[in-house]
């Protein structure tokens, strides 16, 4: 082989490689840059996303924000065409002027009513009347709330100040629970004496009135003394099942952190529980978000994932769990981020979501770009999706759009820079907290699946060679496909997914004409397709 053809081979393998990874990653693409959603100049945090289950263009988001002078309030935002614009910003009225509110959590019913859940108080309590949860119902779509119904009072369970992370969920199985809706919570962090507690608060009524609160663990399945923020995650199965997961360390009842399932049939009345996993490796970081979140698959009933952060190679990954029998057994954990194993990056502060068929999009705070091991690192927001059926996610991709230094914000609170995501549609909606524009905001992103419906590595499936090239460029590109075909067909979409140019059975394109920026490149030939990202320069 002489020089010339060494040089073409070695060529074309690195068009192969980029080719490959850009396919796979760009499979997903962003619908324009990240949205500022909450437009504040001081502290954002906490957001929370839902989506009307009989409108996927209907989106109700909240978070807590600041409220001048010195106080904390929940706001709102609504939209009706899928984010593109949005209500505008509006605070909750507090049940008190001396309060402050935090922790929304929202859900639907089957009716189309939005409920939203959250906490106010003041501390140290003051008064005997230092606040609790609250539930507010909207009849027309989170434009509006009606008034506030207490939940459980700071003082129910004296001494526990038991109204931290009120998570809410509603029953929309049709059967014989439907409607219920259930509300889970814990002590307050720090303020509280042991043994520390997960709670549960159900209403039948359609949040008009509610149960005594009760426990979510008991004997032998006791949260302890060790966890002092034992947050309960919770869901609701297809079935109408109740399930819930809280961490435990008792060490009669394991030498190990645990985590625990609890799950009922009878609207939580009768309560049965069994392990998920016992954490053998849990190291402790104050700053980073390493919460966990359990799932249940709409479209299997026994299907249930628990996806958590855990450093058991030695730095922190994000991990799934998945039970195929209702959370009676549990499959050994399955690490999601790709970024190489034990590579010293940091990731946390996940999150994620079932569509109706079953797929599952799981994202989370990347730190694989940043300069250094610690939390205060730079960070990006990164993202996989495990197809139905299939026992392998995607390769990892961006959702944000920049890579974002550290901010002393995210310490000195705590972060609160938690985020929510929603799949519907082949559309990933995702909201987060941020410092990228100075201040801890909460940003908005759309993601659509373009109409690929697996992740495909053309070197290992489809063995033909394709090259695209030159990427980034200025007038013109080549599609070189190493193989033959009948039908040949290629497409230029604009970022926002409109079609701007296609040509048929040619593999030269001019994109002379196109304004500086990122395109997408859709081949197809003899009925296979891929989707890559090109540049368009000067």
């Amino acid at each position: 082989m002489n020089k010339a053809q060494h040089t073409t081979m070695y060529m074309k393998k690195s068009f192969l490689f980029i080719a490959t990874i850009t396919i796979v990653l760009s499979s997903f693409a962003l619908l324009g840059q990240n949205v500022n959603i909450s437009n504040g100049n001081v502290f954002e945090g906490e957001p929370f996303l839902r989506i009307n289950p009989s409108n996927s263009q209907h989106l109700v988001h909240t978070w807590m924000g600041y409220d001048h002078p010195y106080k904390v309030a929940i706001y709102y935002r609504v939209s009706f065409n899928g984010g593109i614009s949005w209500s505008a910003k509006t605070k909750i009225q507090q049940e008190n002027n001396l309060f402050s509110a935090a922790d929304p959590s929202i859900d639907f019913d089957n009716q189309g009513n939005v409920f939203l859940s959250y906490v106010e108080f003041i501390n140290p309590p003051i008064t005997s009347d230092s606040g609790g949860i609250f539930i507010r119902k909207s009849i027309d779509g989170g434009l509006t709330w009606n008034t506030s119904v207490k939940v459980m009072d700071m003082h129910s369970d004296l001494g526990k100040k038991a109204i931290d992370r009120p998570w809410l969920r509603i029953d929309r199985s049709g059967g014989v629970n439907d409607g219920n809706i259930y509300i889970t919570s814990m002590n307050m962090k720090g303020v509280t004496n042991p043994p520390y507690k997960p709670y549960l608060h159900r209403s039948f009524d359609g949040g008009n009135t509610w149960e005594q609160w009760k426990y979510l663990d008991t004997t032998n399945w006791l949260a302890g003394i060790w966890i002092p923020h034992p947050h309960p995650t919770p869901d609701i199965s297809s079935n109408g099942k109740f399930h819930a997961v809280y961490p435990s360390y008792v060490y009669t009842q394991s030498p190990y952190i645990q985590y625990i399932h609890v799950h009922s049939s009878d609207a939580g009345n009768t309560l049965s529980y069994n392990s998920v996993f016992f954490d053998i490796n849990n190291a402790n970081d104050t700053l980073s978000k390493k919460g966990f979140l359990l799932r249940t698959d709409p479209s299997d009933s026994n299907h249930l994932v628990l996806l958590n952060i855990s450093n058991d190679n030695g730095d922190f990954d994000v991990f799934i769990h998945e039970s195929f029998d209702e959370g009676t057994s549990w499959s050994n954990a399955i690490r999601i981020n790709d970024d190489p194993i034990a590579n010293n990056r940091m990731q946390d502060l996940v999150w994620a979501d079932y569509d109706e068929d079953g797929d599952l999009f799981v994202a989370w705070r990347d730190r694989r770009n940043a300069p250094d091991s610690t939390f205060t690192t730079s960070s990006e927001i990164w993202g996989a999706i495990k197809w139905k059926d299939s026992t392998l996610f995607s390769s990892n991709f961006l959702i944000s759009d920049s890579l974002v230094p550290y901010d002393t914000i995210l310490g000195a609170t705590s972060g609160n820079d938690f985020m929510s995501v929603q799949f519907v549609n082949d559309t990933i909606y995702s909201v987060w907290g941020s410092n990228q524009d100075g201040s801890l905001d909460i940003w908005f992103q759309r993601t659509f699946i373009s109409g690929v419906t697996s992740i495909i590595d053309i070197k290992k499936e489809l063995n033909n060679d394709i090259y695209i090239y030159p990427n980034p460029a200025s007038n013109k590109i080549n599609v070189q496909i190493d193989t033959r075909y009948n039908e040949l067909e290629i497409f230029v979409f604009s970022i926002l997914g409109e079609r701007i140019l296609s040509v048929k059975n040619q593999t030269e394109l001019d994109i002379s004409f196109l304004a500086t920026g990122t395109y997408f490149i859709k081949v197809k030939f003899d009925g296979k397709m891929e989707l890559s990202k090109i540049i368009k320069i000067r």
